[in-house]
């Protein structure tokens, strides 16, 4: 007998088995609603029916009751449009039915305001994966101005949103053009990229997508102006009383998300 007909087909050479460590399951804690169940077993290199077995055990409990706590509610905006409706109410151990009716009231306190900087992170965190609707029910404004702010910043779907609502094959960018690259090049490393994104009339992600493929970074001067700018951001954060966060800040050049 080889020594591939003595293995059990669902227990191939290399795949974790037995307990899981706590990194483990911190991780499929932070994955589960934004993965699938067949991704995090890829990510864990665990078996798809022990993936499965051990959410059925971390989120179990006794289902909650009553008002809906603020962190409920970050969560359930976190999971909206990313998770099936089954998936997030095993998470937050509430009925569909409140749920459903939770993101009803949600859509109904949408409302036109003013953007605040930590808006404009999160419309660039959820914007690529989440259809619009569920956009603005997240940042509680209405659809429109979504949509309006999303072209201002040149922001665009990711690719695989768009392979997993259908869209890939319908929505593509054109192939970049000589001049275009010529132009990319030397504005990359001294000008913002939602600056680069308008003067070429992409989105920033293709923006910083073909920086990369090029090995393009920003210069010296460039990201000392950044960190100036997010030390700005968390100072006005914290003089309005509000504690800065992560999202408050530029992302790396490579990953760079500009407004």
């Amino acid at each position: 007998m080889s020594n591939d007909q003595e293995l059990p087909e669902s227990t191939p050479p290399g795949r974790r088995t037995g307990r899981w460590s706590y990194p483990e399951i911190n991780k499929l804690q932070r994955l589960y609603g934004h993965r699938t169940e067949a991704q995090i077993a890829r990510e864990l290199n665990r078996s798809l029916q022990s993936v499965r077995r051990m959410i059925g055990k971390v989120f179990d409990g006794p289902p909650h009751i009553g008002p809906w706590t603020a962190k409920e509610v970050r969560e359930l905006k976190d999971y909206l449009g990313a998770a099936d409706l089954s998936v997030i109410s095993k998470i937050l151990r509430r009925s569909e039915q409140e749920i459903e009716r939770k993101i009803q009231d949600l859509r109904g306190a949408v409302t036109q305001r003013p953007w605040t900087s930590d808006d404009l992170q999160l419309l660039k965190r959820y914007y690529g994966t989440r259809k619009d609707a569920d956009v603005s029910v997240i940042l509680g404004r209405p659809l429109e101005r979504i949509q309006e702010k999303a072209q201002e910043l040149c922001l665009a779907k990711d690719k695989a949103y768009q392979r997993r609502t259908g869209k890939a094959g319908k929505v593509k960018m054109p192939r970049w053009t000589a001049e275009e690259v010529a132009i990319l090049t030397e504005m990359y490393p001294d000008h913002q990229n939602l600056d680069i994104a308008r003067r070429l009339d992409r989105s920033v992600k293709s923006v910083v997508s073909k920086a990369s493929d090029l090995g393009l970074h920003k210069s010296p001067e460039r990201l000392r102006q950044m960190g100036r700018e997010n030390v700005q951001s968390r100072y006005e954060k914290t003089s309005d009383g509000e504690a800065a966060t992560s999202q408050g800040g530029e992302q790396p050049p490579e990953r760079e998300m500009e407004a």
